[in-house]
């Protein structure tokens, strides 16, 4: 995010869901993330913590407890994970 690295992990640590990579908490990079109040539920997921990521509103988003049976329809715990919107983080 403008030649900042907020997140970083090996491939074999991160989660695929819908397209989108999501991150283990212990890949982010403290100091880089603030909760947002946007709200959002996702009808299979759960509630929805989104945050400001290097000053961007809502560039990331995780889920902090997904609903039970989450975890199972995407082969692997995902709670408090990370992903990004890619309009504002590339992901190399």
């Amino acid at each position: 995010m403008n030649g900042r690295v907020v997140a970083e992990a090996p491939e074999s640590e991160l989660v695929s869901i819908e397209g989108n990579w999501y991150f283990p908490p212990s890949s982010l990079v403290d100091g880089e993330f603030a909760d947002s109040p946007t709200p959002y539920t996702c009808p299979w997921k759960g509630p929805a913590q989104y945050h400001t990521v290097a000053g961007q509103k809502d560039a990331g988003w995780s889920y902090p407890q997904p609903y039970d049976g989450a975890a199972e329809r995407v082969g692997h715990e995902f709670a408090g994970y990370v992903a990004f919107d890619k309009r504002y983080v590339e992901l190399s």
